[in-house]
């Protein structure tokens, strides 16, 4: 549905969702990856080993997707769904271990912000940076 959505906004022009778009197209495939890997990684399935680079895949592509839409929005000066984009990437990068990479991007969109610190994404993005700190 996604890449229909994505063939959409390329026939039409129309890129006010384009970078959500990307931004859901990569926690998908980590969503994908997820339930994958927690079936594939049952006591009766003999290769794990094997599943880590399917994860590392999964995170690379997602992170490529996340990085897309931080773009988008950069370009299109849409800075609530930069924030968006930059949080995913951010969870993504904390799960990795590279949480000062994560806090900075974070901390840097987050300050850009001067009204609406009662929205779900702001004081979303305020408990995350809480937590890389």
């Amino acid at each position: 549905m996604l890449a229909e959505m994505l063939d959409a906004v390329d026939s039409s022009e129309e890129r006010f969702y384009e970078a959500e778009l990307y931004r859901l197209k990569g926690e998908l495939t980590l969503q994908q990856e997820a339930r994958g890997w927690r079936r594939e990684t049952s006591p009766s399935f003999p290769q794990a080993p094997s599943l880590k680079s399917q994860v590392t895949q999964a995170a690379q592509e997602a992170e490529g997707y996340f990085h897309k839409a931080i773009e988008i929005a950069h370009r299109q000066q849409a800075k609530s769904w930069e924030l968006r984009a930059v949080m995913s990437l951010a969870k993504l990068w904390q799960q990795q271990g590279k949480k000062t990479e994560a806090h900075r991007m974070l901390a840097e969109i987050y300050g850009w912000f001067t009204e609406g610190f009662d929205t779900k994404d702001l004081q979303e993005a305020k408990a995350l940076l809480e937590e890389l700190h």
